[in-house]
């Protein structure tokens, strides 16, 4: 068994992370725990790679986990004796990894994600009873991620392709396992046919951004990630190439308005050596759709679209509210199918709404109204009054106001400034391959404004939200 760490686990690595290459991995066992309150703390499985982790010694985890749990002392890594216990948790299941020996955490952490996302695509829900339900099956897994301690095939296509769910038969006359499994290119099988050759590049970007009540941006910052489509015959090669302005990490001062992308982190394909020579972006891709590459940028990032609100209340018997919507993007660009999602309180009644532009609906089950913009061009300016009445008495309102929401799109739009410069696909039968890319700004997880009240009026106190480019 070569010493060398297989390229197939580089997947979620940090670029400055790659330091740990030069550990070894070398995880001795992989363990299956039941969550705390399940009917047993015992082991449900127990894949032991390198024999030297007795039973007495996994069975200590739940007991240490839970003792430095109420002493306040619980961190992601526990050790008992010589055992190191790396654990991480998901449903109602502890994922362990354990080591003897010296090994790059980060790369042990990668591997036991990995195996969440491997078993969630098997089975669904990786969870307590899947787990029960498929021992066969997840002991195969477990021996083709992993061969003594080394991460080995962690791409669940090719993993897909030679273990089933129907159950393992021995049968000497079948197929052999696909090449890819002892290839260099993992990845990808050989013979791939297409009539049309396409590649779709998709830049996404998630933007969190808080500003404070008088407008100031207190923090902003993008994470973001390159994903792809690929549907090429043979085994081509592809080139990427981002705009002048980008500059990764550690490369020196730049342009003053320069790019500069931190924390990036490649897909196994990507000849990372190359990379770190010219910061040539080469690499082999698998067939169908993966994340390329992610990445972070912490820029000063201005509200795309901004709110203003004003709420009144009069003698308990009604409230209005003023909302302000306008687009801070340029003019050329527009913003589809906004959404502004404004609470209102639960025992609120009769509405009347009157807006410049789109349509309010009142959603009583979610105690909101909802402003539905189709169509919002930039630089434009936008208001909707909103009156609800209100029960003669009223119970004073002891919790904070829920924030207002909103949701939007716009194509064609980037806010960092990050642009494909080119895109080449070389393969040696020398077919003509057509290269898509495309650029959506989208809200992400989070666009909202937090509302606070001070005697008749409101006013926003803080923003926070997340975009989407796609």
């Amino acid at each position: 068994m070569s010493s060398q760490i297989p390229c197939s686990v580089i997947i979620f690595l940090y670029i400055p992370a790659l330091r740990c290459l030069r550990w070894p991995v070398w995880i001795n066992s992989v363990l299956f725990f039941p969550l705390k309150g399940s009917s047993s703390y015992s082991v449900l499985i127990c894949r032991n790679y390198r024999g030297d982790v007795d039973m007495s010694e996994i069975e200590h985890f739940m007991t240490l986990l839970m003792d430095k749990e109420e002493e306040g002392t619980l961190s992601p890594i526990l050790a008992h004796g010589g055992v190191r216990f790396m654990w991480i948790k998901h449903n109602n299941l502890y994922l362990v990894a354990t080591s003897k020996k010296n090994a790059c955490v980060s790369l042990v952490f990668s591997f036991l994600y990995k195996i969440v996302q491997v078993f969630s695509e098997y089975f669904k829900e990786l969870e307590e009873e899947s787990i029960r339900d498929n021992f066969v099956i997840i002991y195969e897994l477990l021996d083709e991620l992993m061969d003594f301690g080394y991460p080995q095939t962690t791409d669940s296509k090719i993993l897909q392709e030679y273990i089933t769910q129907e159950g393992h038969k021995l049968d000497t006359g079948a197929p052999r396992p696909p090449a890819t499994v002892t290839n260099a290119v993992s990845w990808r099988s050989e013979g791939i046919k297409y009539r049309k050759n396409e590649v779709f590049l998709d830049v996404i970007e998630s933007v969190n951004l808080l500003v404070s009540a008088n407008g100031n941006v207190l923090r902003s910052e993008i994470v973001g990630s390159i994903k792809m489509r690929v549907f090429l015959s043979g085994m081509p090669e592809l080139r990427l190439g981002l705009n002048d302005k980008v500059l990764f990490e550690n490369t020196g001062r730049g342009k003053s308005k320069s790019v500069e992308l931190e924390d990036v982190k490649f897909h196994q394909c990507v000849r990372l050596s190359r990379f770190e020579n010219d910061r040539t972006i080469s690499f082999i891709p698998p067939d169908g759709e993966f994340e390329l590459m992610s990445y972070r940028l912490n820029t000063h990032v201005k509200p795309l679209i901004w709110i203003e609100s004003v709420i009144e209340k009069h003698s308990h018997s009604r409230i209005e509210y003023m909302i302000k919507a306008k687009s801070q993007f340029k003019r050329r660009s527009t913003a589809n199918n906004v959404e502004i999602h404004i609470p209102v309180p639960t025992d609120a009644d009769s509405p009347k709404f009157k807006t410049t532009v789109g349509s309010v609906k009142w959603v009583p089950e979610n105690s909101e109204i909802v402003w539905s913009i189709k169509s919002f061009p930039g630089g434009k300016e936008y208001l909707m009054r909103a009156h609800f009445g209100l029960p003669s008495v009223e119970a004073e309102d002891k919790e904070g106001k829920p924030p207002i929401s909103v949701k939007f799109e716009i194509p064609y739009f980037t806010t960092s400034g990050i642009q494909v410069r080119y895109l080449k696909i070389i393969e040696k039968s020398g077919y003509q391959a057509l290269p898509w890319v495309r650029y959506i700004t989208q809200n992400g997880g989070k666009y909202w404004a937090t509302i606070k009240q001070f005697g008749k009026s409101g006013m926003i106190e803080s923003w926070s939200f997340d975009v989407i480019f796609l």
